[in-house]
Order: C-alpha cells, then structure tokens, then sequence
C-alpha cells in the first residue's frame, strides 16, 4: 500500500506517519519543509498543498489530508479540501483520508444539535470548527470520490499516552463510562491506521474517543 501525507510534519499527521511506517506501509510526506521529515524510510515531497496536481499523486493508494490551517486562516480548512476534492474527483482508485475536527459532531440521538452549536463551545475554536463542518457538508455531496472523514473526540489531546485501544463511532459524539470525551493523537493515529489498513468505512464520516 502507498499512501501519501499531506502534512506529515504536523501532531496528527507525523504519528499517522509513525504508524504506517511501522505496519511496512510505503509513505510519501507531502510538506512545504523537508527539513521537518527525519525518518530515512519516508520519500519526502516538498510542496504547497496548493500546488498540489494530480500527477504528485496518481501512483498513491491513499492521500491523507492532514492540513491544519493557521489561525486567522481559517477559511483555508474549506479551500485545501476543495483543492483535494478536485484533484481526486473521478478518481475512485484513490481514497482520501481526512483528519477531521470534532466540532461537527452531534450531542443527542436525533442529530439536531451539533458540539460547535452548544453554549459551551469555546469562541475561540469556533472558526476552525465552522470551516472544517463546511468542508465535511461538501465532501458528502460528492458521488464520484472515495472518501473517509475521521472526527477526533471533543478533547484531541496532543500529550495523551498511547493506550493502544479506542472506541469507534459515527456521527455522534464518543465519551467514555466516565463522561469523558477524549483521544490521544496517538490513539486517533491508531485508529486512522487501522481504518486506512481495513476500509471499513468508505464515504462515511467516523469518529474516535477513548475507552
């Protein structure tokens, strides 16, 4: 399997990496540093997202979309995969695998209430969370390409353990016996692997929270 990264330098995207490499899957990082990329088994593309055609990445498997616009850019989270969609679509032999956010997640059983829409989402993350449920709400209405939308749990924590286990779920916000709405970057890597590896779950969006 060849899968390309778009990303790879960033949290998510180097342990999705990490964990593809170390299941003897072939990786192309795709970053606009290649200083960033230090692991001697990865081929190393260095280009803007942007600049991205599809002869970059006819030969991949899968392309992962691990972008993550900066703040103030918000907007961009629409337009990368907008991007992505375009190169891809008509392509069915390729799958796009996205890091997605959990902001579009819902809270009760009759979907009608989505995380960002609550009272107690923080301001401060809302225009990430917006943009990225635009990008999902698009990517759905597309017939002609084979997608995988990933939504993390409410807390994406970047220093969480690897526990090696998580629970798997679709539309709906995951907590676990606790209450807790939580996955590592390590445990969402995981699982992102393991979806990559088994495609379970084409067209769809899922999400992954801890046990």
């Amino acid at each position: 399997m060849k899968v390309a990264i778009i990303g790879a330098s960033g949290k998510a995207g180097h342990l999705i990496m990490e964990e593809a490499l170390s299941r003897g899957i072939e990786v192309t990082a795709i970053v606009r540093n290649k200083e960033k990329i230090t692991n001697p088994k990865v081929a190393v593309l260095e280009k803007d997202l942007f600049d991205l055609t599809f002869d970059d990445i006819k030969d991949e498997d899968i392309v992962v979309d691990a972008f993550n616009a900066p703040i103030g850019k918000e907007e961009m989270h629409q337009t990368s995969l907008a991007h992505l969609v375009d190169l891809l679509k008509g392509h069915e032999e390729i799958r796009l695998m996205v890091v997605g956010g959990a902001g579009s997640l819902y809270v009760d059983p009759a979907k009608t209430t989505r995380l960002m829409d609550t009272p107690d989402f923080p301001d401060a993350f809302l225009p990430t969370a917006s943009n990225m449920g635009e990008g999902l709400k698009k990517l759905e209405q597309e017939s002609a390409l084979n997608w995988t939308y990933i939504s993390p749990s409410a807390f994406f924590n970047p220093e969480g353990e690897r526990t090696g286990e998580y629970q798997l779920g679709n539309d709906n916000l995951l907590a676990n016996s606790a209450g807790e709405s939580e996955i590592s970057y390590a445990d969402y890597a995981l699982g992102f692997v393991d979806e990559m590896v088994n495609a379970k779950h084409l067209r769809e969006r899922i999400t992954l929270g801890m046990k």
